[in-house]
């Protein structure tokens, strides 16, 4: 049975009297974006261990590898109510790059390697909620687009020429999937 360290982090919080603190949401939506991006992430292992040892990725490879991972969360996090992303700091697609709590997150990702997941209170749009996000760890087959610079696939170099996604290794740090649900997030 694996061990998850979870942190719950309510920085903001701590700063405003108790009488003011917005409500957060039921424990239910919590649970539930744990489960949901436990399942993202087993989705993306199985996915990518489709990936041959040896076998160079094209295009075609990446639409049954890592678009439907990214698909599914921004789809089913929309039907939920919630905002649903993976950001990294070495992102291949600057629309994924780390907004000042992935910052925070992949800070204590980074230092804190047992530290599976962790929640922030948070406002996105003005709207307050609070924010879970959850590691995303390098595997074997991820190293065929994540790994040596030179080695990565012409479709990645020619699609994404500011392309930071990569010198990876297995068990490295590759990014974050971070959701957010906001205090009035409809109940399932």
């Amino acid at each position: 049975m694996r061990r998850h360290a979870c942190l719950i982090l309510l920085p903001l919080l701590a700063a405003v009297p108790v009488a003011a603190q917005a409500p957060r949401p039921p424990a239910a939506p919590m649970a539930e974006a744990v489960r949901f991006i436990e399942e993202l992430d087993a989705m993306r292992s199985g996915l990518a261990a489709g990936i041959g040892a040896g076998e160079a990725p094209d295009s075609a490879t990446f639409a049954q590898v890592c678009r439907p991972v990214g698909a599914r969360a921004r789809t089913e996090g929309a039907a939920r109510g919630w905002q649903v992303a993976q950001l990294a700091g070495r992102n291949r697609n600057p629309a994924n790059a780390l907004d000042e709590e992935g910052k925070f997150a992949t800070r204590v990702f980074e230092r804190h390697p047992g530290v599976l997941s962790l929640w922030l209170a948070s406002t996105r749009e003005g709207q307050p909620g609070i924010r879970y996000f959850r590691r995303i760890v390098v595997e074997q087959p991820c190293l065929a687009c994540h790994g040596d610079a030179a080695a990565r696939p012409a479709f990645i170099q020619q699609r994404y020429p500011l392309d930071r996604a990569y010198g990876f290794a297995v068990g490295d740090l590759r990014g974050v999937y971070a959701v957010f649900i906001p205090d009035s997030a409809p109940a399932r």
